[in-house]
């Protein structure tokens, strides 16, 4: 069990403030934040390479708070890898093993089982300088596994990669994840934490904005930063009071024109709604349903994203609505189009100022 129990630590015009978390044996935690916002500098702290002003450190109940290196159960792999360049692939893995005094036949044995996990073995005798982004990234991984770290610290491992090599990557962190290693993933990309992680946690200038399970914090974000970090693009400030007539649902007014129904408590108040992009449902006519909310609208924009489109439609307000690509040609929804967009009252989230 990791602990990390108000970590706090102030860095020239930074601070990293009242940081606070548990992660069990086997968590995949992503830590996710803008440029900036203080994920690496945390990964340093884990790592003791910046101490604490405040804060304690746990693992399986032991203080590391201010532990040495070296007695601390982490590896860390920075985003710039730093393989050492004078040594071939076979000494990077083998460096760990060989500081601890290890046999030689020990050490080769490894170093066979490591680079084989990690597909690098036709590596071995190559130099740093001779590898591309995709196999020095499997290198760092083997150096840093060589250790037998509990929790692997990774720093944006995934940047600067195509999309097949993402992709080759994300296999390889999920096996080694799956091999029962803690693994602490330093992102910008919410998509990554969603198909990598167990655990995720958004830092919004060096504050734990939200931590949860992917479920928790991308489906039900606790403040804007987080719903737009998160990728939902439809959020508008509003005011609400209840719905005439219909116990239960409550009228969020968004423009002088235009209301939407949502789910809560009645009260007049004012904050943000927001609808995520996959919770819309597009339609050439207007359809009977329980989605209360209807309006007509025209496509504005359609762009691909993902394995998929998004449109931009203008329905008295601008809401994105993502569709699959069959959707998107079976029904022409080029711009110009007219349709009709409808969601459910519980697609339709409210957050207080």
């Amino acid at each position: 069990m990791l602990e990390i129990k108000d970590i706090g630590i102030r860095l020239g015009d930074f601070a990293l403030e009242e940081v606070s978390l548990q992660l069990a044996p086997g968590d995949y935690l992503a830590l996710l934040g803008v440029s900036g916002a203080g994920k690496t500098v945390l990964l340093e702290v884990l790592a003791g390479l910046v101490k604490p002003q405040h804060g304690q450190i746990k693992w399986n109940g032991h203080d590391i708070t201010l532990a040495r290196i070296q007695q601390r159960p982490v590896g860390l792999v920075y985003q710039d890898l730093s393989l050492f360049p004078h040594l071939d692939v076979y000494s990077n893995i083998a460096y760990a093993l060989k500081v601890r005094r290890l046999p030689k036949a020990e050490i080769a044995s490894q170093v066979e089982v490591l680079a084989k996990e990690t597909g690098v073995s036709h590596l071995l005798p190559r130099f740093p300088g001779t590898l591309s982004g995709g196999e020095a990234q499997r290198v760092a991984l083997a150096r840093t596994l060589a250790a037998e770290p509990a929790i692997l610290l990774l720093d944006e491992p995934l940047a600067n990669l195509d999309a097949k090599l993402k992709g080759e990557l994300r296999g390889l962190l999920r096996q080694i994840n799956r091999s029962g290693k803690t693994i602490i993933h330093v992102t910008h990309d919410f998509m990554e934490a969603a198909t990598l992680a167990n655990k995720v946690a958004v830092i919004e200038k060096g504050r734990l904005a939200q931590f949860g399970t992917p479920e928790e914090v991308f489906r039900h974000p606790k403040s804007e930063f987080v719903a737009r970090f998160s990728g939902i693009k439809n959020i508008f400030p509003c005011r609400t009071e209840p719905m005439p007539g219909l116990q239960g649902l409550q009228k969020a007014t968004i423009n002088p024109n235009c209301a939407l129904a949502f789910l809560g408590p009645e009260e007049h108040t004012q904050g943000f709604v927001m609808i995520p992009q996959e919770d819309i449902l597009l339609s050439q006519n207007p359809i009977e349903s329980s989605a209360v909310n209807q309006f007509q609208g025209v496509v504005k924009e359609s762009y691909i994203s993902g394995a998929g489109m998004e449109l931009l439609i203008d329905a008295g307000f601008e809401v994105v609505v993502s569709v699959s690509r069959l959707s998107f040609e079976k029904m022409a929804l080029m711009p110009g189009k007219n349709v009709w967009v409808s969601f459910k009252a519980s697609a339709v989230r409210f957050l207080a100022d």
